[in-house]
């Protein structure tokens, strides 16, 4: 599998409060970040997998309301974490 069990427990020790803390925002959506990167490579080397497509899209969505919420609560910390994980808005 692309992710490690090592790979996201760094992620989530990273962006969230803890390794075991894999509700946060932060955290999901540093996960999602990694994940979308992953999947936006595939699709690079392989362009008619419509499936992965349709994941890709259905995570971004997620991400999205994720980083909605997060400017709702916390503005402070979703400026942190676009800048830190490079997300364009």
């Amino acid at each position: 599998m692309y992710l490690a069990a090592e790979k996201k427990s760094e992620i989530f020790k990273k962006h969230g409060k803890s390794e075991k803390d894999t509700g946060s925002t932060e955290g999901q959506i540093a996960l999602f970040t990694y994940r979308i990167n992953h999947l936006s490579e595939h699709l690079k080397k392989n362009r008619k997998d419509f499936n992965t497509e349709r994941s890709l899209v259905k995570l971004v969505g997620k991400r999205r309301n994720l980083l909605d919420y997060l400017i709702k609560t916390d503005i402070v910390k979703y400026r942190e974490l676009i800048q830190e994980l490079n997300i364009r808005k």
